[in-house]
Order: structure tokens, then C-alpha cells, then sequence
């Protein structure tokens, strides 16, 4: 047999949260009931996604999770982006609901990905499918690098903001002399990131300041562009 479609189904504290949230993201509500049992039914294109209520649900206590893979996790996460600057002014980067960046995630082969953290706590985890994915080009990582790929298995994979954050900081306190400026860049805007998750607005923001202070010759900025773009997000999100 061919064709079959899979369709995860959620829990989450309220419906109409559910709802609204995924509808900011540019999903439509295919179905929605409140008896016998309150359950909702989104889709955007070929996603699709059902939740159920709990009364009394925790979202911070939930495990609800399911895998979305698909060829261009950049003009998903770009879409989604969009959705939550046009009604919230800002990509939520902290709290729940909230999203990850893509990233490569070393517990998946290399494979970059993000996270959508929706209002029921459920990990809607986007990955790169692998059949579509460039081959990456061979590269050296450094310490700090290393230090990094560790800390976004823990925290965009794993939910582990505090080990993410042990591993960044043992990182970052002891530098060396032929630290990869460019490394040095992406490790504390990540920081700064996660600091944000934590509801750290005073680390956040002299994590950003760090990774602007360092200083980059014409070509290593190129290669930290996409960092730097980043930290203008995290930036604006702390106004």
C-alpha cells in the first residue's frame, strides 16, 4: 500500500490557544469540536496536526513531540518567523510558546533543524530531509565549535538549557590564542540565546555586547553574517 498519512496527535492545555497560535504560524483549523471531548485539527499545505485538551494540563511538563521533515527548513522557519513578527512584533525566542533557529544537530547526522515549542508544550521538531540535504563541505571544527554542536544537542534537542549552558560556559572561560574568532561569535550569541530562554535578559544582553566586540577581519565576517543576524533577533526581542 502507498500513500498512507500519519497524523500526530497532541495534548495541550486549551484548544483556542492551540489555535490561535498555529494560526499566527499559517496553519487553517480543518476540524474542531468541544464535546464529548475538545480536540482541534490543523493544517499548512501537507502538515497537519490534531491536539486534544487536558484540564489541569501543564505544558511544561509535557512530552508531546513529533518529527516534520521536509526539503527546506529555511522557508519554513522564514515562514513562521514572519508569522510571529506580523502578531507579536517579535520571533519568540523565550517562554512557551516560542522557536529555535535551524542548526545543524550533530545527533542527526549533521542534519540542520528547529524547533517550534507550541502552547501545549509540544516539540514540533523540523528536520532537513536527508535525501534533499548538500553534501556539507569538510571543514576543521574548533573547540569552541565542538563546545556548540554539544550545547544545541542539549538544548534545541534535548530541552537541557542548563547543561547547554554549563558546556557554553566552561567554553567560554577559558579562551586560547588560536580560537576561531568566527566560533567565538556563534558561541555567545547562542549563549545569549539560551540565557533568553532562561528569562536572563542581563546575560542576554552582555552576551550580545561580547559578540559584537570581537573583532573580525572582511572574510570572517562573512562567515559570521548569519550569527550576527541572530543577535539583531535576540536584540530586538529584548526591547
Amino acid at each position: 500500500m502507498t500513500n498512507e498519512v500519519t497524523v500526530p496527535l497532541l495534548p495541550c492545555a486549551s484548544i483556542d490557544d492551540i489555535e490561535a497560535f498555529y494560526g499566527v504560524l499559517g496553519f487553517r483549523t480543518t476540524y474542531k469540536q468541544r464535546k464529548p471531548n475538545a480536540c482541534v485539527g490543523v493544517q499548512r499545505e501537507d502538515l497537519h496536526l490534531q491536539f486534544f485538551e487536558i484540564a489541569g494540563f501543564d505544558p511544561e511538563q509535557s512530552y508531546g513531540s513529533c518529527l516534520v521533515i521536509t526539503a527546506d527548513i529555511e522557508g519554513l522557519h522564514q515562514a513562521f518567523a514572519d508569522g510571529m513578527r506580523a502578531a507579536y512584533g517579535k520571533v519568540l525566542v523565550s517562554g512557551t510558546p516560542r522557536m529555535t533557529r535551524p542548526r545543524a544537530r550533530k545527533n542527526a547526522d549533521g542534519l540542520g533543524g528547529f524547533s517550534v515549542i507550541d502552547p501545549g508544550g509540544n516539540w514540533i521538531r523540523v528536520f532537513r530531509n536527508a535525501a534533499t540535504a548538500p553534501v556539507p563541505a569538510a571543514t576543521t571544527a574548533g573547540r569552541l565549535a565542538k563546545a556548540l554542536a554539544n550545547a544545541v544537542v542539549q538544548a534545541d534537542s534535548r530541552g537541557s538549557v542548563g547543561q547547554a549552558v554549563r558546556i557554553l560556559d566552561s567554553a567560554l572561560a577559558r579562551p586560547q590564542a588560536d580560537d576561531d574568532p568566527v566560533e567565538q561569535v556563534e558561541v555567545l550569541v547562542y549563549r545569549a540565546e539560551l540565557a533568553m530562554v532562561l528569562h536572563d535578559p542581563k546575560t542576554a544582553g552582555e552576551m550580545l555586547a561580547r559578540a559584537q566586540s570581537v573583532t573580525l577581519t572582511e572574510d570572517e565576517s562573512e562567515r559570521a553574517a548569519s550569527a550576527f543576524d541572530n543577535a539583531d533577533e535576540l536584540a530586538a526581542a529584548l526591547r
